[in-house]
């Protein structure tokens, strides 16, 4: 069994304050009312190059890292499901149902004391275990679970959003992003997107919204309240906080919901002004969601039958795989989400 192991030794040359080393690992035997799950396959996140960079809370030396995976149920533990199903696991640790935010001590997987999904097995609570939609391939369901969830969240408990809304989604290409765009569509909603990629902006307009805008054209603001057609934006669903943030309130209707669930454009964040507030704008955080709002997103995934983009795939944990796949989203490479393959099943191809 090997897992990608966080270390305070970075890479040479990666700029990087921690470094990952796949290498021989022995999980720990599961405790009462843990379910075991051997992993197929597990995906990577922004968020394991923040901690690579050192740039997030609670870094902790010798953690497994990855927070989304898929896998074949083991041990099924305290679980309802039955050991060989195929299963997802909740990336969200200690956030049951309350839709304000999580009950107790926050966590995700893939920093100790959460095990991680970067290796052969896992094991969770018997709860955070739910059924893979049949619909999605290996390198799909992997793909899932972290921007899937914080999407959901974002777009529909945080935003609000329903059918014949008007939504703005800034820097399309990301996981999150890309899922926000798919549920919008499914849901009814008429969803524009910003991007500095046309390349990325045709994708956006392949699965459904209605256009998009280059956020460097200094007329980005103008082409894209003609793109509106007289419209005004129910919800901006902001996972950068870049450069036309000032410009949305001036398109949005009074009443409208402005969520973030990053900042990657800059650390400094944005500014909430007071044409925000005359608007009666809201401007609202969002991070991951709870396990009952994981559940809904998955009943959501597979009403619509929603397949997640998967950029690139990885077959095998080893160590050069790792460090592509890193790099791959530090350079901003990827249009979708980066997987890592573990383990084959024969019945579902990667």
């Amino acid at each position: 069994m090997v897992a990608a192991i966080l270390t305070k030794t970075p890479a040479s040359g990666s700029g990087y304050k921690n470094g990952l080393e796949v290498k021989e690992y022995t999980a720990p035997a599961p405790q009462a009312g843990e379910a075991v799950i051997r992993i197929q396959a597990a995906a990577l996140n922004h968020r394991d190059v923040w901690i690579l960079k050192g740039l997030y809370p609670g870094i902790v030396e010798g953690s497994v890292i990855g927070s989304d995976c898929v896998g074949v149920l083991a041990q099924p533990g305290s679980s309802s499901l039955e050991a060989g199903q195929r299963v997802l696991v909740s990336p969200s640790v200690n956030w049951d149902s309350d839709k304000r935010g999580p009950e107790g001590a926050f966590r995700i997987l893939g920093l100790l004391p959460s095990p991680g999904t970067l290796t052969d097995v896992i094991n969770v609570e018997g709860k955070e275990v739910f059924p893979c939609p049949d619909h999605l391939s290996t390198s799909e369901a992997a793909a899932l679970p972290l921007a899937g969830l914080t999407a959901f969240r974002a777009l529909f408990t945080k935003s609000e959003v329903r059918s014949g809304d008007h939504v703005l989604i800034p820097g399309i290409g990301g996981g999150v992003a890309l899922f926000v765009l798919q549920f919008a569509v499914a849901a009814g909603a008429h969803v524009y997107v910003t991007s500095s990629s046309e390349e990325k902006i045709k994708l956006a307009v392949s699965l459904g919204a209605k256009g998009g805008v280059n956020y460097k054209d200094p007329n980005a603001g103008k082409e894209l309240k003609k793109l509106l057609n007289g419209n005004q934006l129910a919800a901006v669903v902001d996972g950068s906080g870049g450069a036309l943030f000032d410009q949305y309130v001036r398109l949005m209707k009074v009443g409208g919901i402005i969520t973030q669930y990053g900042q990657t454009a800059s650390p400094k964040g944005v500014a909430y002004n007071m044409t925000a507030v005359l608007k009666n704008v809201d401007f609202r955080g969002s991070t991951m969601g709870s396990r009952a709002e994981f559940k809904e997103m998955l009943e959501f995934v597979n009403k619509h039958k929603i397949k997640p983009i998967v950029s690139h795939v990885f077959q095998g944990l080893t160590q050069e795989n790792i460090d592509k796949a890193i790099s791959v989203l530090d350079a901003g490479q990827q249009t979708g989400k980066v997987v890592i393959g573990i383990s084959e099943n024969p019945r579902q191809k990667l």
